[in-house]
């Protein structure tokens, strides 16, 4: 039986070809994107499981209140490891305490290269579940060893044994090898983790037992492991006011609150808004998910509204096979069998489309992801998938087309009336508001990252290039370096600073100004500038003046931000001084506001100090008159003179700056290409059923040919139906899509608006492509022969 519904379900698709590569081609592209989608969630949400201890690893972060507001800080200082082994020691199976991860120039012999590494605690390898290919997991203890990456192994030494080699860290610390790991999976938040350095050999360099105030700097990340049967959220609550006995009576004013972050939320819920974890990535997970699934929807109608409208032409075949003794559950089980076909050559199609389309997935989103081919769970999921989009496809064809009286149809009075179509015009509908949801969303993302890259940030990116600096040979030497690039013609203008412009490095809470609230605590961003930096980044003076050689008394005198100046309530700021760890700094200038952080977000009151050993970035300003790669090769020559033990490594401000927009960029890229192919499908089914209506009025278009009707009489009666259900699903769609993107737009504080347009263009764009859809079947059934449609009546 089964086997001839299978068979019968064969034939109806080769007998309709073109309604068949429709529907086939439809849910293939449909089930495509369900796949795409759910490889991506799959991977988002499995994001740092390798690590075996994933729910009972937690970060210990804390609370700070700043302006009457919440901060949540995800660094702290160093003496809280020590703290927290001694008196919550039963707690916790592993502290271990670690930097974040940076770059550092590792070298051996001749070869030097930049890679990513962290300081840490002995207990980290088993802690991260690191699979060490080689040495001993104890080899943190010694603060002369490192444990390197299997990658970081071979662009050193080769197949080569690397154990016991030395290898120099920053051009200053010879360090040996103590093992090797096997590469973390990209899906990790180690996953660019080259190497990983004792935490007393950083502890040693940075001098940290010598801290006149070791509580007061947050600056390390600790991690823990939670002891069995302890509960996280009651550990949080133990350890809240460990800091707060411990800073300074100035410092317990922002109120530190210590609590527990657990890994499973670092990567997908690492937001919080006053100090609650307020969600973040995990948004677009639900989003995409549910983008998928509309998608698949609207493959899914139009299987069912192509399968409905054929009703006449199998209505006669139901009549038969009712009149010779079938069940209308045989019909039930015969109409799903052909539904089930369909989707299982869909699916055939949509692993194909997949795999030549990951490279691209995976390239916009950042991903390696690959199709699970050896998992049993994966084709599990993958059956389930087939059965349940084939039942959902049927279903509707199935119990529509069983329905039909056998009677009437043998006696040829079966006619499908009128009320038979709505259901398929509230589909198509439905397909076209779901479209131009879509389109709208996608054009207010791509709005608002343009709105915040076209925001005024302060300063020239332009031929600004930031170089970070490892060693100190570049300072040391920064006049001769100074005056041998100017000879080159290469650069305008070079300077000194603790950052670049595109971020803080840090800030400080140790500011006090006239009328200050002796209450109030805020921290203030901070920048360690040489002179020439405001010209070489080209800020704006709005009061005042700029850094200068002429005045001395400037190393005791500080730059603001026009925010820090309407935040500290100052008249006349250029007349006035501020107090910074006790000493006095007078005010000598004030600048247009940079946008250092977000630039979704308001700028902070930001503080430029004058500093002899800055450190850090060196910033130059590209000659205009010379190419970008003219510049830099003799810019690389010069650094090569002055420091040939680091590699000569440098960033384009301007590129860094866009790279604050990458995760709005991918999700409006992601968006627009699933919006595209939901349009692609509306239409595919669109076309499908103007055919289909072209054929049923055949008749009646001859005739009103014969009587007169012009081509663009045809053509209008056949489009009319049509464009007024788009017109309908413009309007459930344009509400819909204004409020869920004004909720979307609200997570950011500096955006833009939803504007008019958006619907206009989303609205004749819409229209545009039904009229093209349609337009080939109306103006091919308005050119046919009338002769040959009447020639039977």
């Amino acid at each position: 039986m089964i086997t001839n519904y299978f068979k019968i379900a064969w034939r109806n698709l080769i007998k309709n070809k073109v309604s068949s590569l429709i529907n086939i081609g439809g849910l293939a592209v449909g089930m495509a994107v369900v796949i795409l989608i759910g490889l991506w969630i799959y991977d988002e949400l499995t994001f740092n499981k390798y690590h075996k201890n994933y729910d009972r690893i937690a970060q210990v972060i804390q609370n700070v209140t700043n302006n009457g507001e919440v901060q949540t800080w995800f660094q702290v200082p160093y003496p809280l490891a020590a703290e927290l082994r001694k008196s919550y020691g039963s707690d916790f199976k592993e502290v271990v305490m670690g930097t974040g991860t940076n770059g550092h120039i590792l070298t051996v012999g001749e070869k030097k290269l930049t890679k990513q590494g962290a300081f840490m605690e002995a207990q980290a390898p088993d802690m991260f579940s690191l699979k060490l290919l080689k040495g001993n997991k104890d080899a943190l203890s010694d603060p002369s060893s490192v444990l390197i990456s299997r990658s970081t192994t071979i662009a050193y030494f080769g197949d080569a044994d690397p154990m016991g080699k030395t290898m120099k860290m920053d051009n200053q610390t010879n360090v040996k090898v103590g093992g090797v790991y096997d590469d973390l999976p990209k899906n990790s938040v180690f996953a660019n983790l080259d190497f990983i350095a004792p935490w007393q050999m950083f502890y040693n360099i940075n001098q940290l037992g010598q801290m006149s105030e070791p509580w007061r700097p947050n600056f390390l990340s600790l991690y823990v492991v939670l002891a069995d049967n302890v509960d996280m959220d009651a550990v949080s609550l133990k350890i809240r006011d460990v800091k707060l006995h411990h800073v300074s009576a100035q410092l317990a004013k922002k109120k530190p609150a210590l609590f527990l972050f657990p890994m499973r939320k670092w990567h997908l819920n690492d937001e919080f808004k006053d100090g609650k974890n307020t969600g973040g990535a995990i948004q677009y997970v639900w989003l995409f998910g549910i983008i998928g699934m509309f998608v698949l929807l609207l493959a899914c109608i139009n299987f069912m509204n192509l399968s409905t409208a054929r009703s006449e032409k199998r209505a006669r075949e139901v009549g038969i096979r009712k009149a010779i003794g079938s069940l209308r559950s045989q019909l039930v089980y015969q109409f799903f069998g052909e539904s089930l076909l369909c989707v299982l050559l869909a699916f055939g199609i949509s692993l194909l489309l997949v795999q030549l389309s990951l490279p691209f997935f995976n390239s916009v989103a950042g991903k390696e992801m690959a199709i699970l081919w050896s998992s049993p769970l994966f084709w599990v999921m993958c059956l389930g998938f087939s059965l349940t989009t084939g039942l959902i496809t049927g279903s509707y064809p199935a119990f529509y087309l069983s329905s039909f009286k056998p009677v009437k149809v043998l006696k040829g009075s079966f006619r499908v009336g009128k009320l038979a179509a709505i259901p398929r015009k509230v589909l198509v509908v439905l397909q076209f508001a779901v479209s131009v949801v879509l389109i709208i969303g996608t054009i207010v993302v791509f709005r608002q990252i343009q709105f915040a890259k076209n925001r005024p940030i302060g300063y020239g990116r332009e031929g600004l290039v930031a170089l970070p600096m490892v060693t100190d040979d570049i300072h040391k030497n920064f006049e001769a370096v100074r005056a041998d690039l100017f000879k080159t013609g290469a650069i305008t203008s070079i300077a000194e600073a603790g950052s670049s412009p595109t971020a803080n490095a840090s800030s400080t809470s140790a500011v006090q100004w006239p009328g200050k609230d002796p209450n109030l605590s805020v921290d203030f961003p901070q920048n360690s500038v040489s002179y020439d930096y405001g010209k070489t980044i080209g800020w704006t003076i709005a009061a005042g003046r700029d850094f200068s050689k002429e005045f001395l008394t400037d190393s005791a005198a500080v730059i603001v931000n026009e925010t820090a100046i309407k935040f500290m309530g100052l008249s006349d700021p250029t007349s006035q001084s501020i107090s910074y760890y006790n000493q006095k700094f007078r005010i000598i200038g004030v600048v247009k506001d940079l946008v250092n952080d977000s630039p979704y977000e308001p700028v902070r009151p930001t503080i430029y100090f004058l500093s002899k050993d800055p450190g850090g970035v060196v910033l130059l300003k590209i000659n205009p008159r010379m190419s970008a790669n003219q510049a830099l090769d003799k810019i690389a020559s010069v650094f090569k003179t002055y420091n040939p033990a680091q590699p000569f490594e440098y960033q384009f401000v301007d590129e860094e700056y866009n790279k604050k927009f990458g995760d709005e960029e991918r999700i409006g890229t992601l968006a627009s290409f699933f919006a595209g192919l939901a349009i692609f499908i509306s239409c595919l089914g669109l076309f499908g059923m103007a055919s289909f209506m072209a054929e049923q009025r055949i008749k009646e278009i001859g005739v009103r040919k014969v009587l007169g009707a012009t081509v663009l009489n045809v053509w209008g009666l056949l489009s009319m139906d049509f464009i007024m259900l788009v017109c309908i699903s413009l309007l459930i769609a344009m509400p819909l899509a204004w409020y869920f993107m004004h909720q979307w737009l609200l997570h950011y504080q500096y955006r833009s608006t939803i504007a008019w347009w958006i619907f206009a263009s989303a609205g004749v764009g819409a229209l545009a492509v039904t009229m093209l859809t349609v337009s080939y079947q109306s103006i091919k059934a308005a050119l046919a022969n009338p002769v040959k449609s009447l020639k039977t009546e």
